[in-house]
């Protein structure tokens, strides 16, 4: 496949996907303009790095690892800023006293290390399979469902002590 083709590939996959790019790289920074810089950064460094793709019908987990790659990056150069849109402060003010949403929920899923966060927002938000995100992150079947567990008794742990207090 000449390099010409495998640009047309990738930016085909690209704009098909958006949306679940977008809503993976706003998981990360809850923040509109932030995430796109993050899917833009995502798609340069793709671009530049299209030679590493090999196989091309492992082009999703190819384009998943350089997006969160890149997520994990903005949060580390940017940990100082935190950034929130207003309709996220309108999610976590609750319209009526008992209209109260899952926050605890999504603050317990952010304070994981991202390893874990990583493997509960591919699993259980972008609903990926266990092997489709050994393979997104590199990583050992076992060692994705091992630390997917780990991820799950941690936050499980976390809800319950935010319940006792």
């Amino acid at each position: 496949m000449t390099k010409k083709e495998k640009f047309q590939l990738v930016e085909n996959y690209i704009i098909e996907h958006q949306n679940a790019h977008y809503r993976l790289a706003f998981s990360y920074v809850k923040n509109k303009e932030s995430a796109l810089d993050i899917i833009q950064e995502s798609i340069m460094k793709a671009l530049r790095s299209i030679d590493s793709l090999e196989e091309i019908h492992y082009l999703k987990t190819w384009f998943y690892r350089i997006l969160i790659n890149t997520s994990i990056d903005f949060i580390h150069k940017n940990k100082r800023v935190i950034v929130v849109e207003d309709n996220i402060l309108d999610f976590h003010l609750p319209a009526h006293e008992n209209d109260i949403p899952d926050i605890d929920l999504y603050e317990a899923i952010d304070h994981l290390p991202a390893v874990y966060k990583t493997i509960i927002i591919l699993r259980f938000f972008e609903d990926m399979k266990i092997d489709d995100i050994a393979t997104t992150l590199g990583e050992n079947t076992n060692t994705i469902k091992t630390r997917l567990y780990a991820a799950l008794r941690k936050l499980r742990s976390n809800m319950e002590e935010k319940v006792d207090v």
